[in-house]
């Protein structure tokens, strides 16, 4: 299936995989995908999530599981977290409040990088990216069809935290869809 990904696609499967690091994550999910595309630089799924609205800091909050009921509770006390963040980043840099990197053994000559396994809710949403390019006649998979498969099912762990940041992913397939029409 991976030799129909495009490179764009290949790349938001591997910034999936650094996302799952850096965040200390122990396989990568749904959500880390959806990371990985909003980090994956300047591409049409990308600018479509940024024009409904979500982005990188929310998905990471709530793969912390700082979700937005904390966030809400915290801003009802006068705490707005994205305010703090910005202003502890211009104060200290970039990454101030992220957690540090633990230090783990490493055996001589070995990769650092080690094998992070994707859980099964992002396999299938991978698997489903493909039945959206057959769907949609496209020969090969592209970043679009890794956010249609994300959202395939409203059930879906990304589908979950797009609607728990306030979108619906009906909205997010429909501008999608839209997105790829100007393309044409």
């Amino acid at each position: 299936m991976f030799e129909r990904f495009t490179q764009d696609a290949r790349t938001i499967v591997i910034e999936a995989q650094e996302q799952a690091r850096k965040l200390e994550a122990r396989e990568i999910t749904a959500d880390h995908l959806l990371l990985g595309i909003l980090a994956g630089g300047d591409n049409p799924a990308a600018r479509v999530l940024h024009q409904l609205g979500i982005e990188s800091d929310a998905v990471a909050q709530r793969i912390q599981g700082l979700g937005a009921a904390d966030a809400q509770a915290l801003e009802a006390i006068g705490v707005d977290l994205y305010a703090v963040r910005k202003r502890v980043e211009a104060s200290f840099g970039a990454g101030a409040l992220d957690r540090p990197q633990r230090r783990r053994f490493r055996f001589p000559g070995r990769s650092s990088a080690g094998h992070i396994p994707f859980t099964a809710s992002a396999k299938g949403a991978l698997e489903h990216s493909l039945r959206q390019a057959i769907a949609l006649n496209d020969k090969a998979i592209t970043v679009e069809h890794i956010l249609l498969g994300l959202i395939a099912e409203d059930s879906g762990l990304a589908a979950r935290t797009i609607a728990s940041l306030g979108v619906d992913p009906a909205q997010v397939r429909a501008a999608v869809l839209r997105e790829r029409g100007k393309a044409a």
